[in-house]
């Protein structure tokens, strides 16, 4: 005999069953992921697409990029492929995934490639995730692919290892959307070696990519990131329902707090991971000397980047006037409005003589606040 308090019996709150019921609405997403191109994604997704199809299931191609790889050239095989949306953009003709022509074919499963791919202007949407969103809400089922280092909270560390900024990046919450999340893994000498023989790049791009990107280091320590952000994801998915009571509980809510540098992105990226892992509310807070109006274009540019940033990573974007206020006033004063249990802040770049003659912004914080605990962000400055 069951006990009536059995946590997996326990009773799901009007919130839940809803959010259940509009996630059944839906098709069904499945990512496969990487540590880098060449590790196997798009043969996996078309060697599952050619096991549907025996099985008897309505598989269509939406877009797969072969990138001149025979291997994957081969598996297409027989499978139906939606003709690419022809699009005119300053005078040349772009082909790129049509998602109408997906929609109004309605097929029980779609393959689409490259999910942080940026769309030709002209497209439906800005973005391919946002195209798969779209298609999922007409209940037809996704498999795609994408590689560790697109992954926006994830932007900085992978600048940090391999010298490369990642243009084309996707939110993280798409792993949440995702029902299956599957790490195809090979070792970074495996992924070398099939570099050398041509199966990844075109003979002219070898020696260069072994030199730059696909170095053992660099390989090596993105392998880990994605075995680690794929565990991470599974674990979270197992414990999310124990994970949002916990966050009820303790009710933490983060803080962060950025300023017109190069450092509040990776602040922000940050804060999230925090907020993530904690399941907590995330808040970020910008203080300007004027009005919003006051800002000059390149400034203000920069602000709607972090606050699109904020709203992927669902947010809440504050921007407030300091006037006559000191910053450490501002963020005391947020923090209580907003009952913060944890502020992020970047390091100072005072020096030690300053901060004596000044004054410290965290030890100011602590002064004005109680119970809130402080992480301080190394720049990104480079000695």
């Amino acid at each position: 005999m069951t006990e009536e308090n059995d946590f997996s019996f326990r009773r799901k709150s009007p919130e839940e069953i809803l959010a259940e019921i509009e996630r059944l609405k839906k098709g069904k997403l499945k990512i496969y992921i990487g540590s880098a191109p060449g590790v196997g994604k798009t043969y996996r997704m078309l060697s599952e697409a050619q096991d549907l199809k025996k099985e008897g299931i309505d598989v269509v191609i939406g877009l797969v990029e072969t990138h001149k790889r025979q291997e994957t050239a081969d598996m297409i095989g027989e499978l139906e492929t939606i003709p690419l949306k022809q699009i005119n953009y300053k005078g040349t003709t772009f082909f790129d995934l049509d998602v109408e022509a997906i929609i109004a074919r309605n097929p029980d499963v779609v393959i689409i490639d490259e999910l942080a791919h940026t769309n030709i202007p002209g497209s439906k949407h800005s973005k391919r995730y946002q195209d798969v969103l779209d298609i999922l809400d007409h209940r037809i089922n996704v498999l795609s692919a994408v590689n560790i280092q697109h992954l926006e909270s994830l932007h900085d560390a992978v600048q940090t290892i391999t010298s490369v900024k990642v243009r084309e990046r996707i939110p993280d919450h798409l792993l949440d959307v995702a029902n299956e999340v599957i790490l195809i893994d090979v070792s970074a000498e495996t992924l070398q070696k099939r570099l050398r023989e041509g199966k990844i790049y075109e003979n002219h791009k070898i020696s260069q990519s072994l030199e730059n990107f696909f170095t053992q280091r660099n390989l090596s320590a993105l392998r880990e990131m994605a075995l680690r952000e794929v565990a991470d994801d599974v674990d979270d998915k197992a414990d999310k329902t124990a994970a949002m009571i916990r966050a009820a509980a303790i009710n933490e809510k983060i803080l962060v707090c950025v300023k017109n540098d190069d450092n509040a992105e990776k602040l922000i990226r940050r804060g999230w991971r925090i907020s993530n892992r904690l399941r907590a509310e995330l808040f970020i807070l910008t203080a300007i000397s004027g009005t919003w109006n006051d800002l000059d274009p390149y400034t203000r540019k920069k602000y709607e980047a972090w606050k699109k940033l904020a709203n992927e990573f669902d947010a809440h974007f504050i921007v407030e006037t300091n006037h006559n206020r000191k910053i450490f006033n501002v963020i005391t004063d947020v923090a209580k409005q907003h009952h913060i249990t944890q502020i992020i802040l970047g390091q100072s770049v005072k020096t030690r003589l300053e901060e004596l003659a000044k004054g410290s912004v965290v030890n100011a914080i602590m002064r004005e606040t109680d119970g809130i605990d402080i992480h301080i962000v190394a720049d990104s400055r480079r000695n």
